[in-house]
C-alpha cells in the first residue's frame, strides 16, 4: 500500500520534467524578433537605430536650416538635414573683429563665423549635393578622421562639427547613421565653400 503514493508521485514528476522540456523546444517568436533588435540597439531596423542616433546626437541642430515658429526657433521639416541654405548671402560683420573676440551665428544656425574663418554647416541628404555619391567608408572616415567628405587627404573639418566627440562611436553606429541618411529624402542645396580667416597669412 505504501508503494503507490511513491509511484504515483514518480509519474508526475517524469510527466511535469517531459512538458517542461517540451517546452523549452517551441520557438517564441517574440524572443526572435528581440534578438532581431538587438543587433539594432534595440530598433527593427539599421534605418530606424541610424535616425534615432542622428536624433540624439543633436545631428539637426546644425545640420537642419531653423525659423520662427509660435514657439520660437524651430527646426524647418521641410529641409531636414539639407545644410546651410545656399542661397543665403555671407553673413554681414567685422570679420576681423569677429574672429579675434568670439564667434557669431547666422539666424538660420547653419553658419558660423569664427576664428577659424566661416563653416557651413553640409548637406546631409542623399541628394548629389549631399551625401548620395558618398561610400560608407568615407562616412566613417570623416567622423574617425575629422576629414571634408572623408576623403584622407582633405581639409579638417571645421568647428562646430563636433567629430572628437563622435568619433567614438561604435562602427555598428556610425554605419547605422549613414544607413540612415542615405535612406533622407534627397534635398538639392550645394553649400558653399567654407572661408579662411581675414587674418589668415595671403587673406
Amino acid at each position: 500500500m505504501k508503494s503507490k503514493p511513491i509511484i504515483f508521485y514518480s509519474i508526475g514528476l517524469v510527466v511535469a520534467i517531459f512538458f517542461s522540456g517540451c517546452g523549452t523546444n517551441i520557438p517564441n517568436e517574440k524572443t526572435h524578433e528581440q534578438k532581431l533588435k538587438t543587433g539594432f540597439g534595440g530598433f527593427e531596423n539599421q534605418v530606424k537605430w541610424g535616425e534615432h542616433l542622428v536624433t540624439i546626437a543633436g545631428c539637426n541642430d546644425c545640420h537642419t536650416p531653423k525659423k520662427f515658429g509660435p514657439h520660437g526657433m524651430e527646426i524647418d521639416s521641410a529641409l531636414l538635414l539639407s545644410g546651410h541654405p545656399a542661397q543665403l548671402p555671407v553673413p554681414s560683420v567685422d570679420r576681423k573683429d569677429i574672429e579675434s573676440r568670439g564667434l557669431v551665428v547666422t539666424n538660420t544656425l547653419t553658419s558660423w563665423v569664427g576664428p577659424w574663418g566661416i563653416s557651413y554647416s553640409a548637406n546631409l541628404t542623399s541628394d548629389p549635393t549631399g551625401i548620395g555619391n558618398w561610400e560608407e567608408e568615407n562616412f566613417i572616415n570623416a567622423l574617425r578622421m575629422g576629414k571634408y567628405k572623408g576623403i584622407p587627404e582633405e581639409r579638417a573639418l571645421l568647428p562646430p562639427m563636433p567629430w572628437q566627440m563622435y568619433q567614438h562611436m561604435t562602427d555598428d553606429e556610425i554605419k547605422a547613421i549613414f544607413a540612415y541618411l542615405k535612406s533622407t529624402k534627397p534635398i538639392s542645396n550645394l553649400v558653399p565653400e567654407i572661408q579662411a580667416p581675414v587674418s589668415a597669412p595671403g587673406q
